[in-house]
């Protein structure tokens, strides 16, 4: 077994790393039981004093953590990373990343751990917290942190754009084009996203008097767009689909190409994110802007004020392109 961390002597001692490393720096918001109990563990456990905890015991770490998912997007995932790292640097503060291979509980908690036992000032979330653990609720709320996706632990901050009025402003354009029916490819339901997404767009079409058809589920890549897209292809009153991602709306586009339906002639698509390459692809996708690279920084500008947990959340807007159009004989 290797050398015990200082997340161990907080599992050990029963309490956070934060709270270890206020012992180590000799902290005096410290209860004098609680030191002891820490210190017993450092004793049990035969802790050494790594770099982190040298860098606590100086009292400032200037290091901000950041939480991705391996199997993200691509773009959202390099966008966000820039913008932190941008006005990390700007602030003079290094960036530590932990990239999670799964959406697993038990693998954001370790990850969770591993910043905390580097000391990190402050962790922006990139990746929806399923469940959150007592573990991870005692790391965020000693931690400021700041999620991206919509899941909040009681001490996180949540930056982004309202994903479920991202839903339903697509939604709502197909329907004012005088689309009767707007089909769903959604991202995969363990993504708060996803589900708000599409709450928004049930929400959409059950005010409009329309009862939404079964939501076709992805994973955000353009291959289960693709795959997806073969389904609805086949159905002959298909003229609108909302889809949950811009990558996912490339695979439907193609899809629906290879089977002889022309967009926006015959059937109309949005799709979320605005990635760079939505203004460039055949014919330029109409949807909904995020805007990955400055909800990164403004993370990093959030946890740098020292607010409390709140929501920020921005409104929804719609980069209307050429995918989208009046029905055929509208």
């Amino acid at each position: 077994m290797g050398n015990p961390s200082m997340a161990d002597v907080a599992r050990a001692a029963g309490v956070s790393a934060q709270t270890v490393s206020r012992v180590f720096r000799e902290s005096p918001n410290v209860s004098p039981d609680t030191r002891r109990r820490v210190l017993a563990a450092v004793d049990e456990l035969g802790y050494r004093f790594n770099n982190a905890a040298r860098t606590l015991s100086s009292g400032r770490s200037r290091t901000i953590g950041l939480v991705l998912l391996q199997s993200g997007g691509y773009y959202s995932r390099s966008a966000v990373t820039a913008g932190v790292e941008a006005a990390a640097g700007e602030a003079g503060y290094a960036v530590s990343i932990a990239t999670i291979a799964a959406l697993d509980t038990g693998l954001m908690e370790r990850s969770l751990s591993k910043l905390a036992d580097q000391g990190v000032e402050g962790i922006v979330i990139a990746v929806p917290l399923i469940f959150a653990t007592p573990r991870m609720e005692d790391i965020t709320r000693d931690i400021p942190t700041v999620t991206l996706d919509g899941s909040r632990t009681a001490g996180a901050s949540v930056l982004g754009i309202d994903q479920r009025e991202a839903g339903r402003v697509a939604t709502q354009h197909l329907l004012d084009l005088g689309h009767r029916q707007v089909w769903h490819v959604s991202g995969p339901d363990e993504w708060i996203e996803a589900r708000q997404r599409r709450q928004g767009w049930q929400d959409c079409l059950t005010a409009a008097g329309i009862e939404p058809p079964p939501p076709l589920e992805g994973d955000w890549s353009p291959e289960s767009g693709y795959r997806q897209g073969q389904i609805v292809a086949m159905i002959p009153d298909v003229t609108a689909i909302f889809a949950a991602s811009d990558e996912m709306a490339f695979g439907v586009v193609r899809a629906l190409r290879e089977r002889g339906r022309a967009v926006p002639d015959d059937v109309s698509i949005v799709g979320v994110d605005d990635i760079a390459l939505a203004a460039y692809c055949s014919p330029p996708l109409t949807t909904v802007r995020q805007d990955f690279y400055r909800f990164g920084a403004a993370a990093v500008g959030l946890l740098l004020e020292g607010a409390g947990a709140a929501d920020s959340l921005v409104p929804a807007s719609l980069s209307v392109r050429d995918s989208t159009a009046p029905p055929r004989g509208h």
